[in-house]
C-alpha cells in the first residue's frame, strides 16, 4: 500500500527523496516518511519423523490443490513466534524444530511470504475452521499435489528434498 495521505494528521503526502531510497512519501506537517506498506505472512512445511509433511485442504485457497500451513504475522510476533502458532491454530500440531528457509514475494497477493521447514512428532491432527481436511503425505509424493514450480509450496518441498 502507498499512502497519498498521512496516517496520522490527514496532510497530503508530498514526495521526498531519501537517499538510496529514492521518492518515499513524506508528511512535512509531521515530519514523517512513510514507506510502502505490505502484509507479511508465514508458510510452513512440517515434516515429521517418518518423511511425511502435512498437507491442508482448503477450498477457499484450491480446491485442486493442497496447501501447506500458511498465516498473517500479527503485529508484536516474531515470523517464528507466527509459524508455531499457525501450526498449532491449523492442525494443533507442536513443533519440536523450526528452521527459517528464506523469503519469497508472492506477487498475486502483494504479500512477503516467510518460508518455513518446521519438524514435529506424527499425531492426529486437530483442524481449525479454516481447514477442510490434512493428512500426512510422503514428501516425494506431495510435491505433485501442491501448485507447480514457481510456488512458495513448491519451493519448501524442493528444498526439504534436496
Amino acid at each position: 500500500m502507498r499512502f497519498k495521505y498521512c496516517p496520522e494528521c490527514g496532510e497530503k503526502l508530498i514526495m521526498k527523496p531519501i537517499g538510496d531510497e529514492g521518492d518515499v512519501p513524506f508528511c512535512s506537517r509531521c515530519d514523517r516518511l512513510w514507506f510502502d506498506m505490505f502484509p507479511s505472512a508465514v508458510i510452513v512445511l512440517v515434516v515429521n519423523e517418518y518423511g511425511e509433511v502435512a498437507l491442508l485442504r482448503q477450498d477457499y485457497m484450491s480446491t485442486e490443490h493442497r496447501v501447506l500451513v500458511s498465516g498473517y504475522v500479527k503485529p508484536g510476533e516474531t515470523a517464528e513466534e507466527t509459524a508455531r502458532r499457525e501450526v498449532a491454530e491449523e492442525i494443533g500440531i507442536e513443533l519440536t524444530e523450526n528452521r527459517l528457509v528464506g523469503t519469497y514475494w508472492f506477487a498475486k497477493k502483494g504479500m512477503m511470504m516467510i518460508g518455513f521447514i518446521a519438524r514435529a512428532k506424527k499425531a492426529e491432527f486437530t483442524l481449525s475452521g479454516e481447514v477442510d481436511s490434512a493428512e500426512w503425505v510422503l514428501a516425494e509424493e506431495a510435491i505433485n499435489m501442491v501448485h507447480g514450480k514457481g510456488s512458495v509450496s513448491y519451493a519448501l518441498l524442493e528444498e526439504y528434498l534436496k
